[in-house]
C-alpha cells in the first residue's frame, strides 16, 4: 500500500513538472551529449584561434624567407655572406675559426 502511494506521488509530481523536466533534460543533452554541444563548440573555437595564430606565424615566415631568397638571387655579396654565416663556407687557402659563446 505504501509503495503504491509513493509511485502515485512521483507520477503526479512528474505530470505537474513535465515541461520543466523536459526542458532541463534537453539543455543537459545540448551541453554535454549532442554532436554540436557547448563543450565541442568551445573546443573548436579554441582550436580555430590556435590555427589562426599558426597561420599568421607561417605567413610571416614565408614573407621573411621570400625576401631573403630574393636578396640572395639578386646580389652575389649577399649570397657569399649567407654561405659564410650559415654554412661556414670559406674560400680556398682561407682558415675560418668558429667561436662558440655559452
Amino acid at each position: 500500500m505504501m509503495n503504491n502511494f509513493n509511485i502515485k506521488k512521483i507520477y503526479n509530481y512528474i505530470a505537474k513538472k513535465k515541461y520543466i523536466i523536459t526542458i532541463t533534460v534537453f539543455i543537459i543533452w545540448l551541453i554535454f551529449f549532442d554532436k554540436n554541444s557547448f563543450i565541442a563548440r568551445v573546443r573548436d573555437a579554441n582550436k580555430y584561434k590556435k590555427l589562426l595564430h599558426e597561420k599568421e606565424f607561417y605567413q610571416e615566415k614565408i614573407y621573411n624567407d621570400s625576401t631573403k631568397l630574393e636578396q640572395l638571387k639578386t646580389n652575389d655579396n649577399n649570397l657569399e655572406k649567407f654561405g659564410r654565416e650559415e654554412y661556414f663556407m670559406h674560400k680556398p687557402n682561407e682558415v675560418v675559426f668558429q667561436i662558440k659563446e655559452e
